[in-house]
């Protein structure tokens, strides 16, 4: 089966995280960062981590405008925050999806970065990990401990999150399958950690 990696930066100093993706044995790095910068990380920064993989022979990518969580489109935000499901159907987003997939047989190796050390709480797994995962790709989350989480694990623990009594639901909600807890979970999670309009007011949003 096909595979794509996912892995936050804030768990890793710099060399920590160019071990892990040898460890997997990454060839290619998919930036899904707005804005490829940090304050804190700055070895994180475009052009510095650009240069450190390129001499370790891993090809870096900035996909700001497929997959960034922080689009420019406000027909991307009906209620006010950036919805994944209405933006991963755009023709840009599925541009990248069929970019990346038709090159794995290629033997690209991909990893999605972004800042985040908890999948959960990333538009890079909740968005763009979640499409790849419905087209048949294994998805492995790297952790901060550089062990990784299924999507399949990922999936459970948004419904054990948002439906902690399942076996205990109301008249109204006995009647949702697995499929539907989780679809239901992703949109929670993505109203929870989605990019909100009002975020946009004196602020800088970096990662």
């Amino acid at each position: 089966m096909q595979e794509i990696y996912t892995i936050g930066y804030a768990g890793f100093k710099i060399q920590d995280f160019l071990k892990v993706l040898k460890k997997y044995q990454i060839n290619s790095l998919i930036d899904v960062r707005s804005n490829p910068y940090s304050k804190i990380y700055a070895d994180y920064n475009k052009e510095a981590l650009n240069q450190l993989l390129q001499h370790n022979k891993i090809i870096y990518r900035n996909y700001s405008s497929e997959f960034g969580a922080r689009q420019s489109n406000m027909e991307y935000y009906p209620n006010g925050y950036l919805d994944f499901l209405l933006f991963s159907k755009s023709q840009v987003f599925q541009e990248g999806i069929t970019k990346i997939i038709r090159s794995i047989p290629l033997g690209f190796n991909f990893v999605l970065m972004c800042s985040e050390k908890d999948p959960i709480t990333c538009h890079r797994n909740i968005m763009v990990a979640r499409e790849f995962y419905k087209k048949g790709i294994e998805i492995k989350n790297i952790l901060s401990d550089g062990s990784y989480i299924t999507q399949a694990e990922i999936e459970k623990k948004l419904v054990e999150y948002y439906y902690p009594n399942r076996n205990q639901l109301s008249f109204l909600e006995a009647d949702l399958s697995w499929e539907e807890m989780v679809d239901n979970s992703y949109k929670f999670q993505n109203e929870k950690i989605g990019y909100h309009l009002e975020d946009e007011v004196g602020s800088v949003v970096y990662g």
